[in-house]
């Protein structure tokens, strides 16, 4: 963990830690209707992308583009092939900053519609979760 960052407790009801990356915290989202992962950069008071120092935003560009490449696997895994990687900081709920990357198909139950904000989230079961989970740990 680096020095000072704490994680808002929020992303603990919607979210399970997976891994530390080099500069962000990899978390599932609890929603199994979506292949969604969210990455929390761990630098401590970052809100929003300026808050991150140049080298810094390079990397969470390069783990965006890691965490689509494991959002496809999950949709891949899952029999259903992502149409589309929507990728997103938004911190109107939870202002401290993050990047959802979610995978979505032309047939989700939300497709146009964006997912954030929306009810009807499905938790994944126990045992679901676990191997989602093992599943990302490369």
């Amino acid at each position: 963990m680096k020095s000072g960052f704490e994680i808002d407790p929020a992303f603990d009801g919607g979210s399970v830690f997976v891994a530390d990356w080099p500069l962000c915290q990899l978390r599932l989202q609890d929603d199994a209707r979506f292949p969604w992962l969210v990455l929390i950069p761990r630098v401590a008071g970052a809100v929003e992308l300026d808050d991150l120092s140049p080298a810094d935003r390079g990397r969470l560009m390069e783990e965006i583009v890691r965490a689509g490449e494991l959002v496809r696997a999950l949709g891949a895994a899952a029999g259903r092939s992502v149409d589309k990687l929507n990728v997103a900081a938004l911190g109107n709920v939870t202002a401290q900053l993050h990047v959802h990357v979610v995978g979505r198909r032309r047939d989700d139950g939300l497709w146009p519609d964006p997912v954030w904000g929306r009810d009807g989230a499905r938790p994944y079961d126990a045992e679901t979760r676990a191997a989602v989970v093992a599943r990302l740990i490369v």
